[in-house]
C-alpha cells in the first residue's frame, strides 16, 4: 500500500466502506486519498462502487439471505405452474412506491439517509424528516428495511412497567438538546432539554434552555403545568441539585425554593433513589425519544426556531402515536387524564431568592449589602433567608419558623426592629420621632416641632416627652401638648411637666381647667376695672 494508515483510521474508512460511501466521499470525510482508501477496501474484502453507480440497484444479496415467499407465484390466466425438481423458486420482485420493481422507494434518498445515520439519528426520525421535507411518501417500515442492510438489529433490554393512575404521577429530569445558535456570542452552544412526562397517558411537555438553575428548573414546571392545563399529585425526579440538596434513601433534603413552588400547585415532589433511572422510565424514554428521533444532528438558528420545532414534532407526531405499551394513542390517554389533574391556582408562584447568612456582631445579616436584624442570641450563627423585591425573612434552621420579617432596605442601610435592638444603643431621631408620633398625635407634632427649632438639642427633652407619655399614660400628655401648642409656650417640654405636675391636685382635665383660669382671670380684671371707674 502507498500509505499507511493508523488503526482508528483504517477502521473508519473499513466502516464507512461497509455503508456503500463513494471513494470520494471518503477522501472528503476522513482526508484519506482515494487509491489510499480502495487499497485497503480491497484488503477487507469490501467490493468498490464503480463511478456513476449512485441510485443503481445493489448487487444481490447470497441465496441465504432471501426470504421466498410461502407459496409460488402464479400467472395471470390462474393456471398453476410447478417447477421442476431441483429448480430453485424465486419469487417476482416487488412492485415499490416508485414504481420499479426491486428497487426501494428510499433508493432516492439514499444520500439523505446516509447522511443522517451518521449523525447517529434513528430510522423514527428519519422518516419523519423525509415525509415533512420531503414529501415522501413511503411507510416507516420501507425506512426500516432499508437502512437494516447498512446496520444490524438492536436487542432491547427488558423493563418493568410502572402503572398510576390519571392524574396521580408525572417525570421530570434533563436531557442534551440540540446546537442552537446564541444570539449574545453568536457561536452555537448546546441547549438542555426538559421534559415532563405524564405517567398514565405518556402526554409530554419538551421544553429547551440554556442554563440551568433552581430557579429555571421551578419555572419549567411551571411552564409544563400551564402548557397541561393541571397539575399531577406526585412529580418523580432525579437527585439533581436543582431539586434535591442532600439525596438520602428515605429522607432526602429537597431544594426549598423547588419544594415551596410544588406546594403553590399542590403537588408533592419524590425523589428517585441513588442510581436508580428505572424508576422515572417513562421520562428517560421520552428524552431518548427526542434526542434520536427530532433533535440528533439538528442545527438552529436562535431558540423559539428550535423550539417551534419541537412543538411542530410533539403535535405532529408524538401525540398522534400508538404507545407501544399501552397500545393507544397518546392523545386520546391524556383526553382522559386530563379532567383527573388537579386545576391551576389563579397567581403564579412569587419566586425568591433563598441561602444561608450568618448574624454579625451587630444583630443584624447582610442581604444585598444591607442589614437587617435577627432576634437576640442568635450572633455568630447561620441562619436561613429568603428574599424578593417585597420581604427580606429570616427562618430558624431547624424548624423553617419565621423569625423576622423585613421590608427592603438600600445598600449600607439598618433594618432594625424595635425588640431587636440593645438597651445601651441610643435610639435615632427619626426612631424617636417615629415612636412620638404613635405615642399620640400632638406629641409627634411638638417633637418634629422641637427638632426643627432646636435641632440636636431637642433630642433628650423629646426622650423626656416619650418619658412623660409612659409614666403619666399618652392621652394625658397628648392633652398638654395641646395646650403648648395653643399657648404658644417657648420651651414646650417645661409647659407639659408644669402642666403635669399641677394635674394631680385639678378636679378637671387640662382641657377643662384651662378655659376656667382664662375665666377667672378675666373676672378679675373686669372686677377692678370697674373699681378704678367707680372708686368709693
Amino acid at each position: 500500500m502507498s500509505n499507511v494508515l493508523s488503526e482508528e483510521k483504517k477502521q473508519q474508512v473499513v466502516a464507512l466502506g461497509r455503508l456503500g460511501w463513494s471513494l470520494r466521499k471518503i477522501q472528503k470525510t476522513t482526508g484519506v486519498r482515494r487509491e489510499t482508501a480502495a487499497d485497503y477496501l480491497r484488503a477487507a474484502g469490501i467490493g468498490l462502487r464503480p463511478p456513476g453507480a449512485w441510485g443503481r440497484s445493489l448487487p444481490a444479496k447470497p441465496a441465504n439471505e432471501v426470504t421466498p415467499d410461502p407459496e409460488p407465484a402464479k400467472p395471470a390466466d390462474g393456471a398453476e405452474v410447478t417447477p421442476d425438481y431441483g429448480a430453485a423458486v424465486v419469487s417476482p420482485p416487488a412492485v415499490t412506491e416508485n414504481g420499479s420493481a426491486g428497487r426501494s422507494a428510499c433508493e432516492p434518498h439514499r444520500e439523505t439517509i446516509e447522511l443522517e445515520l451518521s449523525k447517529g439519528r434513528n430510522a423514527k426520525g428519519i422518516w419523519q424528516d423525509l415525509v415533512d421535507g420531503c414529501g415522501f411518501a413511503g411507510g416507516y417500515q420501507s425506512v426500516k428495511r432499508f437502512i437494516r442492510q447498512f446496520r444490524g438489529k438492536s436487542s432491547p433490554e427488558a423493563c418493568a412497567v410502572i402503572e398510576t393512575a390519571p392524574g396521580e404521577e408525572a417525570q421530570a429530569d434533563y436531557g442534551s438538546g440540540p446546537m442552537v445558535r446564541d444570539s449574545g456570542s453568536g457561536k452555537y452552544r448546546r441547549t438542555r432539554l426538559f421534559v415532563l412526562t405524564l405517567g398514565y397517558s405518556r402526554k409530554a411537555v419538551r421544553l429547551l434552555g440554556f442554563g440551568s438553575s433552581s430557579r429555571i428548573w421551578a419555572e419549567l414546571h411551571e411552564r409544563a403545568f400551564r402548557r397541561l392545563g393541571g397539575v399531577t399529585r406526585l412529580v418523580v425526579l432525579d437527585n439533581l441539585r436543582e431539586g434535591v440538596l442532600q439525596p438520602d434513601i428515605y429522607d432526602p433534603t429537597l431544594n426549598p425554593l423547588y419544594r415551596d413552588v410544588l406546594a403553590h400547585y399542590g403537588a408533592t415532589a419524590l425523589a428517585c433513589r441513588v442510581n436508580d433511572p428505572d424508576r422515572k422510565g417513562k421520562v428517560e424514554s421520552g428524552v431518548g425519544h427526542a434526542k434520536k428521533t427530532p433533535l440528533k444532528g439538528k442545527r438552529f438558528e436562535s431558540l423559539e426556531e428550535a423550539q417551534a420545532y419541537l412543538d411542530h414534532w410533539e403535535e405532529r407526531w408524538a401525540d398522534t402515536r400508538i404507545h407501544g405499551t399501552t397500545k393507544r394513542q397518546v392523545a386520546a390517554m391524556f383526553a382522559e387524564e386530563k379532567p383527573a389533574l388537579l386545576p391551576l391556582p389563579i397567581e403564579p408562584f412569587r419566586y425568591y431568592q433563598h441561602g444561608k447568612r450568618k448574624v454579625n456582631l451587630d444583630g443584624c445579616v447582610e442581604v444585598d449589602a444591607a442589614y437587617y436584624s435577627a432576634p437576640p442570641g442568635w450572633i455568630g450563627q447561620e441562619i436561613p433567608v429568603q428574599w424578593d423585591d417585597r420581604y427580606i425573612r429570616l427562618l430558624h434552621p431547624q424548624t423553617g419558623q419565621l423569625l423576622r420579617e423585613h421590608l427592603p432596605q438600600v445598600r449600607g442601610k439598618h433594618r432594625i426592629k424595635d425588640e431587636d435592638r440593645p438597651q445601651h444603643t441610643p435610639p435615632g431621631v427619626q426612631h424617636l420621632l417615629l415612636r412620638a408620633g404613635r405615642a399620640g398625635r400632638q406629641i409627634g407634632m411638638v417633637c418634629r416641632r422641637m427638632y426643627e427649632e432646636q435641632g440636636q438639642e431637642a433630642v433628650r427633652r423629646m426622650q423626656g416627652m416619650l418619658a412623660l407619655a409612659k409614666k403619666h399614660g399618652p392621652a394625658v400628655v397628648d392633652e398638654a401638648c395641646d395646650l403648648a401648642l395653643e399657648s404658644g409656650a417657648s420651651n414646650y417640654y417645661r409647659f407639659v411637666s408644669r402642666y403635669l405636675k399641677r394635674g394631680p391636685q385639678l378636679p378637671l382635665s387640662l382641657r377643662q381647667v384651662d378655659p376656667l383660669i382664662r375665666e377667672l382671670t378675666e373676672y378679675r380684671d373686669f372686677i377692678q376695672s370697674k373699681i378704678q371707674e367707680n372708686p368709693l
